[in-house]
């Protein structure tokens, strides 16, 4: 796919609809983009290459947007192979073209490659310029957003900021899509234990008069970027985005998950306006957890097991403490038959994430729901309802 971003940058990119798995464990019902660009000056610039699974499809882009031009510079602003998988190649056409990278680039493209030495390479710090002709590029540090050396580019001439993975989402390029869900769920699966590296990056870029931006994943974004960069704030200071209610159940045979869905239509009953309840034994886990990272509250339902708690369930726990859950309530909901323990497994992963207030009372459940329980129930309904109304 060739299009024009403007009058001399050219998007090169690909879509890819064959994968089943991003990074082996996301799925993308609808594909992922692999973006790289071209800037056409007195100078030529290669902007990010793509994954290795579409690299012929690239270099066929590539070759039509040059119109025969040869390339003189490849920028790499992250050495991660679904952007940097089409290096060795683009090399291989074009063994005179100078590669531009911060030091670090340099240490990974070796370890990816087992290439030693690179001749023809430029080592950029923070600040350094690359003048094309009129496009002058500014390289900007943006290290761990995600990967240590990972920077991003500024071109004055078209305002356009080259921002990695930042601002990326799931999905090809050719799916007519809300870009908040699949771009929410792929920041906090992905970037969101990075909070701290992405608010100092947007400190940075609030400096910059920014017409565009261009993602390595998703579309390129030209309108309404308050928008865009607004969600970026929101989500990197790990501030809730919406005020709402996760219910996230653990069940083996059904008890635990009759309990969640009841207590979701008391909160209902309650005046909540927005419950959303998933499975975690069958509800994509990554969806899961942009749940968890959107709304404000979350109540967690689990079934005891081996001692601890459900495994799916300390399997969400987990990957919510690997992206620094924080500032969020939680309510509590166990099931056990002899010996309850998976409320108190819960509680030891989340006492040592920061900011989370649980909530009382813990609903304790002997094997099924019954009406001895359902004080405890209405009382935890109203925590949840109440809390910060």
């Amino acid at each position: 796919m060739t299009q024009f971003v403007s009058e001399s940058v050219k998007y090169i990119g690909c879509n890819d609809k064959d994968i089943d798995l991003f990074e082996s464990q996301y799925v993308v019902p609808n594909g992922i983009a692999y973006n790289s660009y071209v800037i056409l000056d007195d100078k030529v610039a290669i902007v990010d290459t793509i994954d290795k699974r579409k690299h012929e499809e690239w270099l066929v882009n590539l070759d039509k947007a040059l119109e025969g031009r040869k390339p003189d510079y490849l920028i790499i602003h992250h050495m991660e192979p679904d952007h940097a998988g089409s290096v060795v190649d683009c090399i291989n056409k074009y063994p005179d073209i100078t590669l531009v990278g911060n030091a670090k680039t340099f240490v990974y493209l070796t370890q990816f490659t087992g290439i030693d030495s690179f001749t023809n390479k430029v080592v950029v710090k923070e600040g350094n310029k690359l003048k094309l002709g009129k496009h002058e590029l500014t390289f900007i540090m943006a290290p761990m957003v995600h990967w240590p050396e990972v920077m991003v580019s500024y071109d004055s001439y078209d305002k356009i900021l080259f921002s990695a993975d930042g601002f990326g989402k799931f999905g090809s390029l050719d799916i007519n899509e809300e870009w908040a869900g699949e771009a929410r769920r792929y920041y906090f699966n992905i970037v969101g234990k990075y909070g701290a590296s992405v608010q100092t990056l947007l400190k940075k870029a609030a400096a910059l008069d920014i017409n565009i931006i261009c993602p390595t994943h998703g579309p390129v974004l030209s309108d309404n970027l308050a928008y865009y960069i607004g969600l970026y704030n929101t989500w990197s200071s790990y501030t809730p985005e919406e005020k709402g209610v996760l219910v996230a159940y653990a069940s083996i045979h059904g008890n635990t998950a009759v309990a969640a869905k009841k207590f979701a239509e008391i909160l209902a009953q309650k005046g909540e306006k927005t419950v959303v309840v998933k499975d975690l034994s069958r509800d994509d886990m990554s969806g899961v957890v942009e749940d968890a990272f959107h709304y404000d509250r979350v109540v967690l339902a689990a079934v005891s097991y081996d001692g601890g708690v459900f495994p799916c369930m300390d399997d969400f726990l987990h990957h919510l403490k690997s992206k620094a859950y924080q500032k969020r309530t939680v309510g509590i909901i166990e099931n056990g038959t002899w010996a309850p323990c998976a409320a108190k497994a819960m509680k030891e992963v989340l006492e040592k994430l920061k900011d989370i207030n649980i909530l009382e009372p813990i609903v304790t459940i002997k094997s099924a729901l019954k009406e001895e329980n359902m004080d405890d129930m209405n009382k935890l309904a109203d925590a949840v309802v109440n809390y910060n109304k």
